[in-house]
């Protein structure tokens, strides 16, 4: 296999240092280097598409009070509660195939969700299926190629590309927020826990390298990424003029 793709490890942290993280993933694209990462917030969060007005937090008051952070993707505003998060970046040799991604990852949880009791219960929203069921929520919106299970939207992702390159992150939805008591996660779908999350990301991550060709190389930060990261979280994310640039 000549193409290695890097794995971060499963990590727990604020909006902030998430986002950066990911920008990082994205500028080591542009490099040439494909990486994933999965990721769970160490507090409820709220974040908004790069789009959104800042004011759209507003519109719900239990999310009002949220810590919040603009995304350097589009789509509409996620609260990450009992979720797990994922994260890859591919170099612009496989970037070309930008429309096609999300419904080739949402459709690895949908193989892996067809090996448990859910098995013939998920679906890719297909175009002409799509529905808005709400104003602010991104789960409250099915478009194209989103993990619906029992009716239920339990993945969604949102992308940016960037000199070529590739930034795709998303949220799979593992239980109900008491913020958003109306989303539903697998779990309470299932009406069990069917793996823990760190089992979840390991079983996405072989199958997404398998789906590559490619070799998985388990990997952490550089010094210098850790540096980039602290300053991007420092200077953009936890910065006014970011968040609430729109």
């Amino acid at each position: 296999m000549s193409l290695h793709l890097r794995l971060l490890p499963l990590t727990c942290d604020d909006g902030p240092s998430q986002m950066a993280q990911d920008e990082v993933l994205l500028e080591s694209a542009t490099g040439g280097q494909a990486s994933l990462r999965f990721y769970q917030w160490s507090v409820p969060t709220l974040s908004l598409g790069y789009f959104q007005p800042a004011a759209m937090r507003l519109h719900r008051a239990e999310l009002a009070a949220l810590p919040w952070v603009r995304r350097p993707t589009g789509g509409a505003a996620i609260l990450h509660h009992h979720e797990l998060t994922y994260a890859f970046a591919l170099p612009p040799r496989l970037a070309f195939r930008q429309n096609s991604w999300i419904c080739l990852f949402h459709g690895l949880l949908r193989e892996l969700l067809e090996e448990t009791a859910l098995a013939g219960q998920a679906h890719l929203v297909r175009c002409g299926e799509e529905r808005k069921l709400g104003d602010v929520l991104c789960f409250l919106h099915q478009t194209a190629g989103d993990l619906l299970l029992q009716g239920s939207k339990v993945a969604g992702s949102a992308q940016r590309k960037h000199r070529g390159a590739l930034l795709q992150h998303g949220s799979i939805l593992l239980r109900r927020s008491p913020y958003a008591p109306e989303l539903p996660g697998l779990f309470d779908l299932a009406g069990q826990d069917l793996f823990s999350p760190a089992a979840l990301a390991q079983s996405l991550a072989a199958r997404f390298a398998e789906l590559l060709h490619a070799e998985l190389v388990p990997d952490t930060w550089t010094p210098a990424e850790q540096q980039r990261i602290a300053e991007l979280k420092a200077a953009k994310y936890q910065q006014p003029a970011w968040n609430e640039k729109r």
